[in-house]
């Protein structure tokens, strides 16, 4: 097996892999013997999705991470989504396939920046979308999903002054749903910018009677043409109890394997991108893989870590979100 310093570099357990073994059964067996349960993104691959134990969004990931009784959570998903899980059980044991599947929208608010961004608005209530690092989460008030996102800001007094970060897309959907004027940062997500209205729109033409979901971090232009908008539970929701028989699909295409299982006789065409690559396929959550998965949970490597102050710090708004999401009812 590689040494430690080499699975930093390379982000993931680089070993040979007998081709005749069953990965799915190998990953169950190991599952049992080390007391492990493997919680996935509706944006990995469907393989990974189909082994997972438990499939969601930010949101429901945030919510099992914080109740299972398992000792390792391997973690299929990118880097803050792993991190979250080490802060809700810091007792327990986190794995991540691939260190190096990150996130665009965390890259785009460095700490040391937001904190001098924050220090601008000393009496504003910081709200964080839960897409972004530790150290920033240890900086906020209350982190939020896109799935509770509105409801949390409509939590709070009207006359709350609030700096939402780090994506600008979410947080002026926010604003116009809430009515509130928040101070955003500019921040986005490299997946979720992508689309281009043109292209949807002729897509549209061609599938008249298709209905346009969209998630809130897309772009306003892209926003404006949809016909629901909402979290990837959310959009998961509307495309099974919607009578409509076809959809397109502006998010992360992984979404569309549980689309298709839930709705097997409905069509899903995942929003084009404004050039020819295949751009609404993050590559950060397609870093995972199988194979590395499978090496991952038998090495008990590569292994999360949080340093215990911001884990401390951390923690309360994540708490205080989860809190706010059992009241409502989410």
């Amino acid at each position: 097996m590689d040494t430690l310093e080499e699975i930093k570099s390379k982000g993931f357990v680089e070993e040979h892999i007998d081709p005749t073994l069953d990965l799915f059964e190998e990953i169950e067996k190991l599952k049992k013997e080390k007391n492990a349960i493997i919680l996935a993104h509706y944006y990995q691959e469907p393989d990974i999705q189909d082994i997972a134990d438990y499939i969601g969004d930010s949101l429901g990931l945030s919510q099992e991470a914080a109740r299972t009784d398992a000792k390792v959570i391997v973690f299929a998903g990118v880097h803050f989504m792993a991190e979250t899980a080490k802060i809700l059980s810091p007792e327990k044991t986190v794995l991540l396939p691939d260190l190096k599947a990150g996130c665009s929208l965390a890259d785009s608010c460095p700490p040391h920046l937001f904190k001098q961004f924050k220090a601008k608005y000393p009496d504003h209530l910081v709200i964080t979308y839960v897409n972004c690092t530790a150290e920033l989460k240890a900086m906020s008030d209350i982190v939020c999903t896109s799935t509770n996102a509105v409801q949390i800001v409509e939590s709070l007094p009207k006359g709350q002054k609030i700096i939402f970060g780090p994506d600008k897309n979410l947080g002026a959907w926010v604003a116009k749903k809430t009515g509130r004027d928040l101070v955003l940062w500019n921040g986005a997500c490299m997946v979720h910018e992508i689309f281009s209205r043109e292209k949807i729109t002729r897509l549209k033409e061609r599938h008249p009677q298709a209905k346009f979901i969209a998630h809130p971090e897309c772009e306003e232009a892209v926003l404006q043409m949809a016909d629901y908008i909402g979290s990837t539970t959310g959009l998961l929701k509307y495309a099974t109890t919607n009578e409509a028989q076809e959809f397109i699909v502006a998010t992360e295409s992984g979404i569309i394997h549980q689309m298709e299982k839930a709705n097997p006789l409905k069509t899903f065409i995942p929003a084009p991108p404004n050039n020819n690559c295949a751009c609404n396929d993050c590559p950060y959550m397609k870093r995972n893989t199988l194979e590395k998965l499978y090496l991952c949970l038998k090495n008990g490597l590569p292994e999360v870590t949080v340093p215990v102050n911001i884990i401390t710090e951390a923690r309360k708004p994540i708490a205080r979100m989860l809190e706010i999401s059992a009241r409502l009812g989410l």
